[in-house]
């Protein structure tokens, strides 16, 4: 039985002032014990997170790393191991922000997603496709590429100790959802993808789905056979509608 997951993307979001509300009201959550939660805060907020998430079951990750393990000279990025040092559990990895904007490709996706492995931190792969990608019917080879190239480079096993996470483009801030059928045909095709080469790992790796989750689609969609839970974002900025989102998934 897989454990299901939420995870809350802040982004590009917060203030001091803003993080501390937030993280107040987390810890008023009656949060259930059957699910893990965490939440990715900007690198800025990551120790406030961190200190005032101390004693709560909520865990803390990074929205990025650098490409390497180790500290060095590489001016604005934070090495893993600096993440594991303040308190970082999970790692985004590869998101749709950072592919389509900031040009990352397979390549540093797959150097990244070692790099998060090799400190002992659990990446959460982010796969997706655009709504172009979707109305030529290229989902399935879109989000199946991405998931290769991991795969290719560092052999399925690098899935045991990992999260992945789809996220349509269309749908990422958008107010667009996917339906829970059209999510679930993706989430079964990545492990039936995974299946081919190793079903053990396929059967115990958690597939979160993400793109405008919000409370009142949460029970549908983490109802779905393969769908294990969210990456939440703009919905994780609100501790009341986070919260619902999470006991959904235990539910």
């Amino acid at each position: 039985m897989r454990r299901p997951l939420v995870a809350g993307n802040w982004k590009m979001h917060g203030t001091r002032a803003s993080v501390a509300e937030l993280i107040e009201g987390l810890c008023q959550q009656d949060l259930p014990a059957d699910v893990d939660v965490a939440v990715f805060p900007s690198s800025l907020h990551i120790a406030q997170a961190v200190e005032g998430l101390i004693g709560n079951a909520v865990k803390v990750g990074a929205q990025n790393c650098a490409a390497q393990l180790e500290q060095g000279a590489l001016t604005g990025e934070l090495a893993v191991s600096q993440l594991l040092d303040g308190g970082c559990e999970f790692v985004l990895v590869g998101h749709s922000e950072r592919r389509l904007i900031l040009g990352e490709s397979d390549e540093v996706v797959v150097r990244k997603f070692a790099a998060v492995q090799a400190a002992g931190l659990t990446p959460v792969l982010c796969v997706g496709e655009t709504r172009e990608q979707r109305e030529a019917n290229a989902t399935l080879g879109v989000v199946g590429g991405q998931l290769a190239a991991v795969i290719d480079a560092l052999s399925v096993d690098a899935l045991k100790n990992a999260v992945v996470a789809y996220e349509p483009v269309w749908a990422i801030g958008t107010g667009l959802t996917a339906t829970p059928e059209q999510a679930q045909e993706v989430h079964a095709a990545i492990r039936a993808q995974v299946a081919r080469l190793d079903a053990g790992v396929a059967s115990e790796l958690r597939i979160l789905y993400g793109g405008s989750v919000k409370a009142a689609s949460a029970v549908e969609l983490f109802g779905m056979r393969d769908i294990d839970g969210g990456l939440v974002g703009g919905a994780s900025l609100n501790a009341d509608e986070f919260g619902a989102i999470c006991r959904a998934a235990g539910n």
